[in-house]
């Protein structure tokens, strides 16, 4: 029974990601002067509830739900945990911070500032990049007067100087061809509902001309909604991606739920091509995320291309697996059954979750 044993791993690595599916990784800010040179410069920072918990104890009342009583509670925290690790200058002297601001929204937690600034070009540092997870980013728009692009920052290079208004923004402005790329693989591989909808059809996949044809249908259609949405023919509002979430968590549930009732899968290339069609209104949700600005077309190919790269790993490293467990009948058929029943868990739970 030692083919059984290796289940015992993948139901794990389910288990313990099913809490924390597309976990956000980005935090959006802004950066607005009140008018030209003026004193005035307002600030705005927005996350997710889990990254705010990972920065400070948010949740005061420790109910395990936050609320705008807790971000009023926390006021003194989120001054020294939060905005002295986003420090503010102007022509090299710092900014002095007048009054800060916390709302709790339907999806995220929106943070505002208010700084008295010296003359000079704006420069904020994110040293609170140094405390999160290294693949955290902070996506910055919003430069003078309007919208001129996305800047990107990382750990690595955690300060940006804010254009002026009326100035161009900066050459770096997105992370180019192999940034695109790493990010497309980093979200195929760290995407534990899309590794769960993998690794349900690879459970019952059968031949190998069988496995290629489903992962070819499952390209071909995750690339026509990403491409199309990322060009613009079809836009995703915060309404419908939530939507979209919840269909890839029913696309999970209903996969798992044929291999536990079904005995052959006659329809299952289709059946993936319609479910590829779902994930790639997902992938298009994050891609957009990081906002492409100009880079519209490598952006685009280079995020596809990892997230195909990815998912190319992910199945190249599963198939041998599979193939020594369908050797064995009674090994595969309760591998099967234990697998596809922690991933339909793991799906409603994913569903209830984006549906709440």
């Amino acid at each position: 029974m030692r083919m059984a044993r290796l289940a015992a791993p993948l139901a794990l690595l389910l288990a313990a990601g099913a809490a924390r599916a597309h976990d956000a990784d980005i935090i959006y800010a802004q950066i607005r002067r009140s008018q030209a040179d003026g004193p005035e410069v307002r600030a705005l920072v927005t996350m997710t509830a889990s990254t705010l918990s990972l920065l400070l104890p948010a949740d005061a009342d420790g109910d395990g739900a936050l609320s705008q009583a807790d971000l009023e509670a926390r006021r003194a925290a989120l001054e020294v945990g939060l905005w002295d690790a986003l420090p503010l200058t102007a022509g090299g002297a710092p900014c002095a911070r007048q009054e800060h601001s916390a709302r709790l929204r339907e999806t995220y937690v929106e943070l505002t500032a208010t700084f008295r600034c010296p003359p000079g070009p704006l420069r904020q540092t994110y040293t609170v990049l140094s405390i999160l997870p290294d693949n955290y980013r902070v996506v910055l728009g919003t430069f003078g007067s309007g919208e001129a692009g996305q800047l990107f920052m990382d750990a690595r290079q955690p300060g940006v100087e804010i254009p002026e208004r009326g100035a161009a923004a900066p050459s770096v402005v997105a992370p180019g061809l192999g940034g695109w790329i790493q990010l497309g693989m980093k979200h195929i591989v760290e995407g534990i509902d899309h590794l769960a909808f993998l690794l349900a059809l690879l459970l019952v996949g059968g031949s190998f001309k069988r496995v290629l044809a489903m992962v070819s249908s499952f390209t071909v259609a995750h690339s026509l909604t990403l491409g199309a949405t990322a060009l613009g023919f079809i836009l995703l509002d915060e309404q419908r991606t939530r939507w979209v979430e919840a269909a890839i968590a029913l696309s999970i549930i209903y996969v798992a739920a044929e291999n536990l009732v079904l005995r052959e899968h006659r329809h299952r290339v289709l059946i993936t091509f319609l479910f590829g069609l779902v994930h790639g209104f997902g992938f298009a949700s994050v891609l957009s995320g990081y906002g492409l600005g100009e880079q519209v077309v490598s952006g685009l190919l280079g995020f596809n291309l990892g997230v195909e790269l990815g998912q190319a790993l992910i199945v190249t490293a599963l198939l041998p697996i599979m193939r020594l467990i369908q050797r064995r009948r009674v090994v595969h058929r309760w591998t099967v059954r234990v697998l596809s029943t922690v991933i339909l868990c793991a799906g409603a739970g994913w569903w209830v979750e984006r549906l709440g």
